[in-house]
């Protein structure tokens, strides 16, 4: 866990090891969610970048009749 100030802009620095990790780049998008007390940010991705990132996932599940 690594502790961040909140400047007088109420800005943030994301640390060096989180962003590489993450793979952030200067003027990245993120959403910002309230969840509970606590502040999540979710890194924007655009659709190209999320290309094979369900690969290997299950696609035979059950349908309901009026659905296949």
């Amino acid at each position: 866990m690594e502790t961040v100030a909140v400047s007088p802009k109420f800005q943030v620095v994301i640390p060096k090891r989180i962003r590489e990790k993450l793979g952030l780049s200067p003027g990245q998008k993120a959403q910002a969610i309230l969840y509970g007390d606590r502040i999540e940010l979710i890194p924007v991705r655009s659709i190209k970048g999320m290309r094979g990132f369900l690969q290997g996932i299950a696609t035979t599940v059950e349908r309901e009749a009026d659905r296949r």
